[in-house]
């Protein structure tokens, strides 16, 4: 699992060197012909996309466990107090 940070209050810059057919691919989605006005709001748009894909994907996580705690027989439930889950939770 990935450590995460709190983002910085201000901007970061990032400088990026891309080249080769990505590099032609980059310019033909930036500019006139493309559907970005510049490389740093294309790149802002491909963060962004990729967050909520991330976001998405946790999502579906959480979805497919809920999907599979709601199917399980009532017989497997046990009942808890709030004791036993703050006991079972502690190092």
């Amino acid at each position: 699992m990935r450590s995460r940070t709190a983002m910085p209050a201000h901007p970061t810059t990032l400088t990026v060197r891309v080249s080769g057919t990505l590099g032609e691919f980059v310019a033909a989605n930036v500019g006139e012909q493309g559907d970005y006005e510049s490389v740093s709001e294309y790149l802002r748009d491909l963060i962004r996309r990729d967050k909520e894909r991330m976001q998405q994907q946790a999502f579906e996580r959480l979805q497919a466990e809920l999907t599979q705690a709601f199917a399980a027989p009532d017989a497997s439930y046990r009942p808890l107090s709030a004791a036993d889950v703050i006991a079972r939770n502690r190092p």
